[in-house]
């Protein structure tokens, strides 16, 4: 598990594209048939972001304090107990504002796939600057990503607060 993560977290995500996008229809595998470019980036993708995912989580379930964890084993609870009603919820409170942070980057390296060849805003708006010579779609483009990413920027900050303020108030979630 920590050789994928520091693998996927020290590759670049465009290097991920290029490898799984062009890697893998190389391979001429028969079996395999023809696959969509956008499945093939979304591979990429989700191995990338999956390592990222997993790291936030290790985060968040070592920053329950270890106190917990003796009081949990304390009352006669096992280990798998301790962690699943225990260490986690705690844990889940703590990684959703990164997680939400990770869910609008990733938002936004949708983009990238269109190196694959899949057509999406950027693709589009390359295809038609290359057309017309004016560069006016990639600047909605550019709106379309900040209209998609504006909601869920505004919800993580919500979530964030809400979560600090119920932390600050000493309440249980």
């Amino acid at each position: 598990m920590r050789g994928y993560v520091d693998l996927f977290r020290g590759l670049p995500l465009i290097i991920v594209l290029y490898l799984v996008g062009f890697g893998i229809p190389g391979l001429r595998l028969e079996f395999l048939g023809r696959i969509p470019a956008e499945v093939l980036g979304t591979v990429a993708l989700v191995l990338t972001y999956s390592a990222y995912v997993a790291e936030v989580f290790r985060a968040g379930i070592e920053a329950v304090h270890p106190s917990q964890r003796l009081a949990a084993r304390s009352l006669g609870l096992s280990y798998s107990q301790t962690m699943r009603l225990v260490v986690l919820p705690q844990a889940l409170r703590k990684v959703a504002p990164p997680l939400m942070n990770d869910f609008v980057s990733l938002q936004k390296d949708v983009g990238l796939i269109s190196v694959l060849g899949a057509v999406d805003a950027v693709r589009g708006a390359q295809i038609e600057v290359a057309h017309f010579a004016n560069f006016t779609p990639y600047v909605v483009a550019g709106l379309l990503f900040v209209l998609l990413a504006i909601p869920t920027v505004r919800l993580a900050d919500y979530v964030t607060s809400r979560l600090a303020k119920r932390e600050q108030a000493g309440a249980l979630l």
